[in-house]
């Protein structure tokens, strides 16, 4: 099986049963449950001399005695044991813990018990006699997975119990500081516009500071403008009164009614039209609108939350975007970072992702093998934490195994398909010539996989940006597009 990736580190938990030799620090917990004492005296030696900490039990009942007094990174489970099956054990343990990592060892290494296993919730099968290089290395990915699993759950509880964040996921310096962000202009009336590429997650930061403010228990509205045409838009978001246009049959409220006294998400409102932007202007003004075709006016007690995909200060300039609403809207403003400028976060978000699919899919917890995450975490990610989470839904969905490899990921993320063609020198082409069109064609790759962004290219190629630009002008590479900032 492949090994799966994840960093952490543990602090050793003294033993309360019978004296172990430690280490300062521990690798992990290891619980063996094996009823032949050679086999766990040979599998405890090998364990301690790595730095792991290491429980034993000779049966089944011994076993989940131990699994029920303290927390264990992973467990060597023997299948054949004197007083239980070890799948039936292996049962009692997911009652448990269903997220326990779990190792079975077995001298009856048949296909269909390691299925068997597999199919139960083991982590991996190993058959007697084992290769120690290949069994440590089992151990150790299954202990780093079960790190980095505890880590996501831990961080997610304490961004519940501080901010009162759901389903946003980061442990990187960009979304520690909007977070602490969040937290701090949440309470206040401010407007608050959000900035950042699509797919960074700017709904639910705006989520997070509307469940943070005095306003939690009333509604989150919110409205995507540029899904809305422009001819409902304002019907949508001030209502009509009936016989306002043909089809006003009836008069309807608009959303900022809805919203009374609650927040108005107003998403990619770069692409309202004018006419709606000086709406939207008079109600952060006078907090006071009309229905489509009335003449009444109606208080609007309504916290607004923009966002944007695009830079409004340029659209300010171009004349496509009121600049008196623009500083309105920009009171407070949150720019959320790319996923490529936070990648630390990407296990996490990963590990988020494939519990949330398997259990929407009714499959056991799925997981990601070391050499799909590489792919994950070395790409580029134009289309961010929504991307990602689209890849690794798609991946869950067609998985068969309880383990995520790089065959389940689409090719554009792993790069399959964009290996250098074969150059042609039967024309007489020299050397250098072809060294010069191989460079060429590798510059260009790497500028297309960034978003034509020298600045993260050159990151990637771990070069100075200027080397980069010098080869991009010596070379005569076209840049197609604008570099994104």
């Amino acid at each position: 099986m492949s090994e799966l990736a994840a960093v952490s580190e543990v602090t050793t938990i003294p033993r309360r049963s019978t004296p172990e030799r430690t280490q300062p620090e521990s690798a992990g917990r290891i619980l063996i449950i094996d009823d032949e004492a050679e086999i766990r005296e040979s599998l405890e030696t090998l364990l301690q001399l790595e730095g792991y900490t290491v429980a034993v039990a000779g049966n089944g009942r011994e076993g989940m005695a131990h699994v029920g007094e303290r927390t264990f990174d992973v467990v060597l489970l023997d299948l054949a044991l004197p007083d239980k099956n070890g799948m039936d054990v292996l049962a009692e343990i997911r009652v448990l813990h269903p997220q326990q990592a779990v190792i079975m060892i077995t001298a009856y290494g048949t296909v269909e018990n390691a299925v068997r296993a597999m199919q139960s919730g083991a982590t991996n099968f190993i058959q007697k006699p084992w290769d120690n290089e290949k069994l440590l290395a089992d151990v150790r990915a299954a202990v780093a997975r079960q790190k980095a699993e505890e880590e996501n759950v831990q961080l997610k509880r304490a961004l519940k119990q501080r901010y009162n964040f759901e389903h946003i996921v980061g442990k990187s310096e960009p979304m520690l500081k909007i977070f602490d962000l969040v937290a701090q202009v949440a309470p206040s009336r401010s407007t608050v516009l959000l900035q950042g590429e699509s797919g960074t997650g700017k709904e639910l930061i705006a989520k997070a500071i509307h469940l943070n403010s005095t306003r939690r228990d009333r509604p989150f509205v919110p409205v995507n403008s540029g899904s809305t045409p422009p001819d409902l838009l304002e019907s949508t978001l001030f209502g009509h009164v009936k016989g306002a246009f043909t089809s006003a049959v009836v008069s309807k409220k608009g959303l900022f009614e809805v919203a009374d006294r609650g927040t108005l998400f107003l998403d990619e409102i770069g692409t309202m039209s004018m006419d709606t932007q000086a709406k939207i202007l008079r109600v952060l003004q006078d907090r006071k609108f009309m229905h489509l075709g009335g003449v009444q006016e109606i208080q609007a007690d309504v916290r607004i939350i923009a966002a944007t995909n695009v830079d409004l200060r340029q659209m300010v300039k171009e004349g496509k975007f009121r600049e008196d609403l623009f500083y309105r809207l920009n009171v407070i403003s949150i720019d959320l970072p790319p996923l490529r400028q936070r990648r630390e976060d990407i296990p996490l978000l990963v590990q988020h992702f494939l519990q949330k699919y398997s259990e929407e899919n009714e499959r056991p917890i799925r997981r990601i093998a070391t050499e799909a995450l590489r792919p994950l975490m070395s790409y580029s990610w134009p289309g961010n934490v929504r991307e990602l989470e689209n890849t690794i839904e798609r991946a869950v969905v067609l998985s068969s195994d309880s383990d995520i490899g790089v065959d389940l990921l689409p090719d554009h993320v792993v790069g399959r398909g964009n290996t250098i063609a074969t150059i042609d020198a039967s024309a007489g082409t020299s050397l250098f010539g072809i060294m010069e069109d191989c460079e060429r064609r590798i510059i260009v790759d790497m500028l297309e996989q960034s978003g034509w962004n020298q600045t993260e290219a050159a990151e990637r190629f771990h070069v100075p940006l200027s080397t980069l630009n010098q080869k991009i002008k010596r070379l005569a590479i076209e840049i197609k597009k604008k570099s994104r900032e």
